[in-house]
């Protein structure tokens, strides 16, 4: 009678090559390593129409997609205001006020013109998507009210509004004591709407051949010698923005003084 064999020893402990190996099955993402994309209005929208929903779920729909479109409207403005006052432009009191009292004592103030302020602001906006314009109301209390309005690339706006009497000091006609109310309503209801505020001269200003540096004379050279109104505009950017950079306060009110004269000079 034959004897029993031993039993060979299990695969799994047989020396390799011999051995057989299971490849390992990749792991499953978690739920949270998911990515899902979540559908927007305009999603839901599409699918709606290509499931000829009836027409009060469209109406639903549409309304909620104007509602998204408007929120992110606001979310781009919002971003674009914080973009614009990470590197606000530099804006000078480049103007000396003065008017004579009854008493005949003489008031003196500094200010930064309209066109001044349009200059250092409306280009700095438009690099983030951003417009403005004013409009204008005279009330029946005689009030006028100058509203600055900042609109978005994307739709979304936000208006200041300021108002305030015909100004008639110095004698001024009617027509003239408006439009004085109107440039001041003007300069405050921009500047109000972007937060800036025009910062004090630390120097009194030097006439340009007296300011410190060659490059300083040649851009007032180039700025007195501007062809229109656009040329002047042009190179006034350029001047004050290399002026800003380096913090030359002395040149650029320089800059301000010779544009100033050469745009007189050009109406």
């Amino acid at each position: 009678m034959a004897t029993a064999q031993p039993l060979n020893p299990a695969w799994w402990t047989w020396p390799w090559p011999f051995r057989r190996s299971t490849p390992a099955l990749p792991a499953a993402p978690s739920p949270a390593e998911t990515p899902t994309a979540t559908p927007t209005p305009a999603d839901l929208l599409r699918i709606a129409v290509a499931q000829n929903a009836d027409l009060d779920k469209l109406a639903k729909l549409m309304d909620l997609q104007e509602r998204w479109e408007k929120n992110q409207a606001r979310k781009a403005f919002v971003a674009a205001i914080n973009a614009f006052k990470a590197s606000p432009p530099d804006i000078v009191k480049n103007t000396t006020a003065s008017f004579q009292t009854k008493k005949g004592d003489t008031v003196k103030w500094d200010y930064a013109s309209l066109d001044h302020i349009c200059d250092a602001v409306i280009a700095a906006l438009s690099e983030h998507g951003i417009s403005h314009e004013w409009r204008f109301e005279q009330t029946a209390s005689d009030l006028i009210r100058v509203t600055c309005v900042l609109t978005h690339d994307l739709g979304h706006s936000r208006e200041t509004s300021l108002a305030g009497p015909p100004d008639f000091s110095g004698e001024k006609s009617p027509i003239h004591a408006i439009y004085s109310t109107v440039s001041h309503l003007e300069r405050y209801t921009l500047l109000g709407a972007v937060g800036l505020a025009a910062g004090e001269p630390q120097e009194e200003f030097a006439p340009p051949e007296m300011s410190a540096g060659n490059r300083t004379r040649e851009n007032c050279a180039l700025l007195a010698n501007a062809e229109n109104l656009e040329q002047l505009q042009a190179i006034f950017r350029a001047a004050y923005g290399e002026a800003s950079a380096a913090d030359d306060q002395k040149a650029q009110l320089a800059y301000i003084k010779a544009k100033d004269a050469r745009r007189r000079e050009l109406r």
